[in-house]
């Protein structure tokens, strides 16, 4: 009888642990099953601006994409490597569409183990970061450096380091028995093949110029300069030809010895806010390319060195421009259609002072664009020659094709004549011209021959020229223009004709 009652009880415990289990299994699926309404749907973008959640179908943006299963399972957000291949830069798990829309390139790898993000050293000066070889050409631009790109560096402490051999100081050694200076940067001063006829090791003096009183060398101040390589500036050199601070008449050693010690950085040296690069002053070689001067053989104060002056002045339209400025030139009344038979047009720049012509493509296959440009240096103009995108016009039927200037040069005419007119002109319907002047240019003649009167055309902003004297090419593209129009006539009861169609 007590093994029959130890064995209920033993079962009746059983039976209350598998009630409890199941209880709490069915809370823990309805738990479940409570949560995943929060989650039911995966939004490309959600009206708060966030892209690829789970969440509620009612906060997904109706203009984009939706599904009904995790972010992690879709296509649209599948997570890859956005590059951005104007400024260099590269995003690892970022999903496609966030990348097309910053106008970047989207890749199938969300680590970015692509070739356009492979890493290197970039030289800056005597600065260096640890980029990508086109990030590093957009900070070698921002600067005016020539691009220096090291594949061969792998890591960012390699790197740094090479910016710590680009520092430039004076290397001070024995030669000959005298304790002499040359003016280099860290790497040469401690390389031991460049020692030759040097007895000691060389030491490095970061910042230091060879003139320095402290460094107790032969070198010493002159008031002689120089145009340094590479360089825009006009430079003291001391009496071993090292290059000291920038030229400054008020800076000679007599007047100013701290001025022959250590390095003065260019923002620091004479004129450094000028507006023109000091160009044409005889005291200050503080020059800078991009505000118009360079260093160059002139009459100064000391030495025989200036900044010159590179602007462009008096040129043939009689304006003035900026070093590297750019502009277009035209031979006559430019668009809709008015350029003259046998014009051409032209680019013109100005390069180191000296104005420069560039003829566009013949026959105005090409045609010249200009823009102006807003710095903190000011205005700048920019021109160039383009292809002269007129082939198609004729083909165009709607006007909103033939004005798309992304893919043609082309305007859109009401018909004859009125092309060239204004609204409420008079058109001379005997002589077929216009005396409203184009644009800027009083006096230019309009023809308005060619057109049927009321049909509205799509013609070329600046129409092509012909070898009409060579035949063939100026009848297969005059061809184009010809049309047929059949005009319908009636006879009337007495024999008489009137017209019913195309009576214009």
């Amino acid at each position: 009888m007590i093994k029959k009652e130890k064995m209920k009880h033993k079962i009746i415990i059983i039976m209350i642990t598998l009630v409890i289990l199941s209880a709490s299994t069915s809370f823990i699926f309805a738990q479940e099953n409570q949560d995943w309404p929060a989650f039911n749907v995966c939004c490309e973008k959600t009206k708060k601006g966030a892209w690829c959640q789970n969440t509620l179908e009612e906060n997904c943006d109706t203009g984009f994409r939706k599904t009904p299963t995790s972010c992690d399972g879709t296509s649209f957000c599948k997570m890859g490597c956005c590059v951005d291949t104007e400024e260099g830069l590269c995003t690892g798990n970022t999903p496609q569409k966030v990348c097309e829309i910053s106008t970047g390139t989207w890749f199938d790898d969300a680590k970015c183990n692509i070739a356009q993000c492979d890493l290197g050293c970039c030289i800056l000066g005597d600065q260096a970061s640890f980029v990508t070889l086109t990030r590093c050409k957009r900070l070698s631009s921002l600067y005016g450096l020539k691009t220096n790109f090291k594949r061969n560096i792998n890591d960012e402490a390699s790197c740094i380091l090479v910016a710590h051999f680009q520092d430039k100081g004076a290397c001070v050694y024995e030669y000959d028995g005298d304790r002499t200076c040359t003016f280099t940067t860290r790497e040469v001063c401690l390389n031991p093949e460049n020692r030759g006829n040097i007895t000691t090791e060389a030491e490095f003096f970061k910042d230091y110029l060879c003139s320095s009183d402290e460094l107790g060398t032969n070198c010493g101040p002159t008031t002689d300069t120089i145009c340094a390589d590479g360089r825009d500036e006009v430079y003291f050199i001391d009496s071993c030809g090292n290059i000291a601070n920038i030229y400054d008449a008020s800076k000679t050693y007599d007047k100013s010895p701290a001025y022959w010690q250590k390095i003065v950085p260019k923002a620091d040296s004479c004129g450094a806010n000028s507006n023109n690069g000091n160009a044409g002053s005889k005291t200050c070689g503080n020059c800078e390319y991009f505000k118009g001067s360079i260093c160059s053989e002139g009459d100064a104060k000391f030495g025989d060195y200036v900044c010159k002056d590179i602007n462009c002045y008096n040129t043939k339209n009689g304006n003035n421009y900026k070093n590297g400025e750019s502009w277009c030139i035209y031979q006559g009344p430019v668009g809709f259609g008015s350029d003259l038979v046998g014009s051409r047009h032209f680019r013109h720049i100005c390069i180191n002072g000296e104005e420069t012509i560039e003829p566009c493509a013949d026959f105005r296959n090409e045609i010249c664009i200009q823009n102006t440009l807003s710095t903190p240096g000011g205005d700048f103009i920019e021109a160039a020659c383009r292809v002269n995108r007129w082939l198609d016009c004729v083909d165009q039927e709607e006007q909103y094709d033939c004005e798309n200037t992304d893919r043609r040069d082309c305007y859109w005419t009401d018909g004859l004549g009125l092309h060239f007119a204004r609204e409420g002109d008079e058109v001379d319907e005997e002589t077929g011209t216009s005396n409203v002047p184009f644009g800027n240019t009083p006096g230019a003649v309009h023809s308005i021959t060619g057109i049927e009167l009321g049909n509205e055309s799509c013609l070329p902003t600046v129409p092509p020229g012909l070898k009409f004297w060579e035949g063939g090419e100026a009848g297969s593209v005059c061809s184009t223009g010809n049309d047929v129009c059949i005009v319908v006539f009636e006879k009337t009861l007495f024999g008489g004709k009137k017209c019913k169609k195309n009576c214009n």
